[in-house]
């Protein structure tokens, strides 16, 4: 017998790297959160450490769409009931019970109960497709905003928007050959979705030249490219209103992309997320189901997914991680298939699920939490939108920018003039010009380049929100247009 020496163990640390990892996973990019928001964070903690020299005293997030890190108040109504759900664990005990009441206004203590009497204990699982009560309220929400029914048992609640979407994509997407058709610019929730799925992207242009809306020559010459190449084209996404690009569609527009749909036997995915986000009275938002619902040749043949969200809108409630999925014209086969993917998650957020029923049912006239829910509501909303115009027509007031005024969502899609030094210097440094642009800011406002979310060859942009406070606006244009300026001065236009 030879004895051999035993191999030493290498630790997981040693053997497990990133060459290691599903490819799939390697190739995917969210530059909402990429490596100019994770510098700037750096440079934010060097701030609140006293570390480093810096011309500025604060860095303003306005890379991403999270409206309360940049102080926006939460609405009292929701937090209310979410209170009493936190309490209820003693709800049994009668002097518990007094106490609650005394304490919070009558229709946030029936609000809470019913979410209990369904199932809403906070502490414990719900149903997979979300808590009945939740359901109930999506669904009389949709059917009052469209005027067609709605059924409880079309809805699923999921964590955020952004889970009923991938899950969809997971779904929809059987091998590497299928594709999806996403808008350009997009929101790169899509594209790394899809590429951590292993499926193709199939990209549309919008058209900036007519307010960032969707042509049906160009779905068309999307759809023909792809299917030329191999690629079996499934479903088509859109964003209404426009995330980074902040439109709203119009009418006309949302019918074409159903007929469009129709014709070539596509599953639709309607990312409505910022549906209450509108400023613009002569461009309303108009669900994809209702107009759906109203074309009789397409109403029952076109399989259509609808999103929501509590991250956006008036509330901002984006770490509750709430949101709710509506499946209109769904075979009852992908529906279990479905469930069954919700269920190896077992449920979103039990309290991320109230919340999406009381953001689908709040306070009405005569109420009484409802003067001050629409107090804080309106507030908000007006605020928004007087943030929207001034931050418009400051960019469009500075040397080599110009910016689409937003009639939705809450984001500015400003386009960017970039000389040929400039992209010769970014060249040196490896990165896209508008990527080299945003990375070289020495102001205080953090920002997403265009090339993120993919923007037509040749053209530059960046993606901010409005959602900086509003004593805030003038402090942050006067160092983004100082920032330009300069830029200018050292590069030309």
């Amino acid at each position: 017998m030879v004895l051999r020496a035993a191999r030493p163990l290498l630790s997981r640390a040693q053997t497990w790297t990133a060459d290691a990892l599903n490819p799939q996973l390697l190739k995917a990019q969210y530059a909402v959160r990429g490596a100019i928001p994770l510098r700037a964070g750096q440079i934010a903690e060097d701030l609140r450490k006293g570390v480093g020299s810096y011309p500025f005293d604060k860095v303003v997030f306005a890379n991403i769409g999270n409206p309360q890190s940049l102080r926006q108040e939460p609405i009292t109504f929701f937090r209310q009931v979410l209170s009493v759900l936190e309490l209820s664990s003693n709800a049994g005990n009668h002097e518990h019970r007094k106490q609650i009441e005394n304490l919070f206004p009558k229709d946030v203590v029936e609000r809470a109960d019913a979410y209990l009497q369904s199932g809403g204990l906070i502490g414990a699982y719900s149903d997979s497709n979300g808590i009945r009560q939740s359901r109930e309220e999506v669904a009389r929400y949709i059917s009052d905003r469209d005027g067609y029914p709605a059924s409880p048992d079309d809805i699923f609640l999921t964590a955020g928007a952004s889970e009923g979407i991938a899950n969809v994509l997971e779904a929809l997407i059987a091998n590497d050959n299928v594709g999806v058709m996403i808008p350009i610019p997009q929101y790169p929730l899509y594209s790394a979705t899809i590429t951590l799925c292993n499926g193709r992207a199939v990209h549309y242009y919008l058209d900036e030249e007519n307010a960032w809306d969707m042509s049906l020559d160009e779905l068309k010459r999307s759809i023909a490219a792809a299917r030329n190449e191999g690629t079996d084209v499934r479903a088509l996404a859109v964003i209404n209103p426009g995330n980074p690009t902040g439109q709203c569609l119009s009418r006309e527009a949302i019918e074409n992309v159903i007929r469009f749909c129709n014709d070539e036997g596509l599953v639709l995915l309607a990312d409505e997320v910022y549906q209450t986000n509108t400023y613009d009275a002569t461009r309303p938002f108009f669900s994809f189901k209702s107009v759906l619902r109203s074309i009789p040749e397409c109403s029952e043949s076109v399989p259509l997914f609808s999103f929501h969200s509590l991250s956006k809108g008036m509330l901002g409630e984006c770490g509750r991680r709430g949101g709710y999925m509506e499946m209109t014209n769904i075979d009852q086969s992908v529906r279990e298939n479905l469930l069954k993917r919700a269920s190896i998650n077992l449920c979103a957020s039990v309290a991320g699920q109230a919340m999406v029923g009381m953001m689908c049912q709040p306070p009405k006239p005569g109420d009484e939490s409802y003067p001050l829910y629409n107090e804080q509501f309106t507030a908000t909303f007006e605020s928004l939108k007087r943030r929207a115009q001034k931050l418009s027509d400051a960019f469009n007031s500075m040397p080599g920018v110009s910016c689409i005024p937003p009639t939705g969502a809450m984001y500015l899609f400003p386009r960017i003039e970039l000389s040929s030094t400039a992209q010769d210097a970014a060249a040196k440094k490896g990165l896209a010009p508008d990527a080299w642009s945003c990375s070289s800011r020495r102001d205080w406002c953090c920002v997403v380049p265009g090339s993120g979310f993919g923007q037509r060859e040749g053209t530059f942009h960046f993606r901010c929100t409005f959602l900086p406070p509003e004593e805030d606006i003038d402090g942050l244009v006067d160092s983004i247009r100082a920032f330009q300026e300069k830029w200018v001065a050292t590069y030309g236009l």
